[in-house]
């Protein structure tokens, strides 16, 4: 079954929804779908009550500690925490309450080449089982690239049943965002996803383009339900119109 794995996405220390392909160091070409009203601690807390265990917390840029912080601290070990994270702050966020940490920009040079030995070292650090890799891509004319810094920058590394054999090891999951689709509302890569759903080692959570609950149903026929997905912009939470977050809680329950 496909579950729903829950999100806070931290932009300036507020919980935002941002079309992924407009991150950048420049204000003015980011796109923002929308800016909450509540706090991290309040998704946080939403989630711990509804038992939607799994999800995570991505820092979007500086600026964003303090509310990351918060959120943990209202759900110790219910969520993940990524952005900006390296072999010095790892430890630190698992002691703040993150159930795993999620890896990507550190894991490659500056120019975008991958560097093995980062996540062999990391996960001696603090543990595999504590380590969620994220491989989110963009579609090239031959498959996707893993994209890293915000997703401003396209990497080395390839998303290969070849590159998930490689990493699984070091790691407990993956996460993959479509990053061509992130935040619009336009329907999943259903050829990612089918292709993701052929690999049958660790688990991979999906995001990207989710627009209404038939699109969990989709992803989970094409994947024989082996893998999760996640939605921002079009949960009623985070201002969307495309699917009601009670309608998610209410299937995930009948489901199981």
């Amino acid at each position: 079954m496909t579950r729903f794995r829950p999100c806070i996405d931290l932009h300036a220390g507020q919980v935002k929804q941002i079309v992924g392909s407009t991150l950048s160091d420049s204000p003015q070409s980011l796109k923002t779908n929308f800016v909450a009203q509540h706090d991290s601690a309040w998704y946080a807390n939403l989630y711990q009550k509804d038992q939607l265990t799994g999800g995570h917390i991505i820092r979007l840029g500086p600026g964003n500690d303090e509310a990351a912080r918060k959120a943990l601290a209202a759900w110790p070990g219910g969520m993940q925490l990524g952005g900006g994270i390296d072999e010095e702050n790892a430890e630190d966020w698992i002691e703040a309450g993150a159930s795993h940490i999620i890896v990507t920009t550190c894991l490659f040079s500056p120019d975008g080449v991958f560097r093995e030995h980062k996540l062999i070292d990391l996960s001696r650090a603090v543990g595999a089982n504590r380590i969620v890799v994220d491989l989110s891509c963009s579609r090239l004319a031959t498959g996707w690239a893993v994209m890293m810094n915000r997703w401003q920058t396209i990497t080395s590394l390839r998303i290969t049943h070849q590159t998930l054999d490689s990493l699984a090891e070091y790691c407990d999951e993956f996460l993959i965002h479509a990053a061509d689709v992130e935040g619009k509302c336009s329907g999943i890569d259903e050829e990612l996803v089918a292709f993701l759903g052929t690999w049958k080692g660790r688990p991979i959570t999906y995001a990207g383009g989710i627009a209404s609950l038939q699109d969990f149903d989709l992803i989970d026929q094409l994947t024989n339900g082996t893998m999760d997905a996640t939605v921002g912009s079009a949960l009623d939470i985070f201002g969307g119109h495309g699917i009601r977050y009670a309608d998610l809680v209410d299937r995930q329950r009948k489901q199981s």
